[in-house]
């Protein structure tokens, strides 16, 4: 059976690819875990942003499994987050960023009247449905060292220094007082903040 089709979004800001170098890293990773590709695609060489495309922020979504499927760009917005509820999860598998996204929109059906679900495995935080996250606890941010899918943009930010792992248990989210999201098209300064009372338990 043929694994299934990957993708990476790539944020694309006044004409400029963001953090190429981690979705290169993934993109490789991914290739060769899946596929057993030995050789290596350049994003550099594949991805040309397109004339049309003006100054602000766009989302780059190249589609891929054994040969590049497509290359797509669209204007990016971001969604409101301002609340998440917990939902509990043992059998998710989001190890890559896998096209098929069913399992993750299953989750997000159970948020209720919250804006997105934080996703809970054997009383572990994981991720949002679309985010990484990250907790403060009045000194550092945490970022979970359990994700369900090791985002590039918590890439930049461990190899920076912002953030740092940890188990974050979901019993012991009162010990944080905010919680941060953030992905490849939302930058650490541009991430909602949440207060951890706006995590539905």
């Amino acid at each position: 059976m043929p694994a299934p089709l990957c993708f990476e979004t790539i944020c694309v800001r006044n004409r400029r690819l963001l953090n190429l170098s981690y979705h290169q890293a993934r993109l490789h990773r991914t290739r060769t875990t899946l596929w057993g590709s030995r050789d290596e695609w350049y994003l550099a060489d594949l991805l040309s942003v397109p004339d049309s495309l003006s100054t602000g922020t766009y989302k780059c979504r190249l589609t891929y499994g054994e040969q590049v499927e497509s290359i797509e760009w669209e204007p990016y917005t971001p969604r409101p987050i301002r609340s998440l509820q917990v939902v509990h999860d043992v059998s998710i598998d989001y190890g890559h960023k896998y096209r098929d996204r069913q399992q993750l929109n299953a989750l997000a059906e159970q948020r209720g009247t919250c804006d997105d679900v934080l996703i809970v495995q054997q009383g572990l935080v994981t991720d949002t449905s679309y985010c990484n996250v990250a907790f403060y606890d009045g000194e550092q941010w945490l970022t979970p060292s359990t994700p369900l899918l090791p985002g590039t943009q918590r890439a930049f930010l461990l190899d920076q220094g912002i953030i740092e792992e940890a188990p974050i248990r979901v019993e012991e989210l009162d010990r944080y007082s905010e919680v941060k999201l953030f992905n490849a098209m939302l930058s650490w300064e541009e991430g909602p903040v949440l207060s951890t009372s706006q995590i539905m338990r």
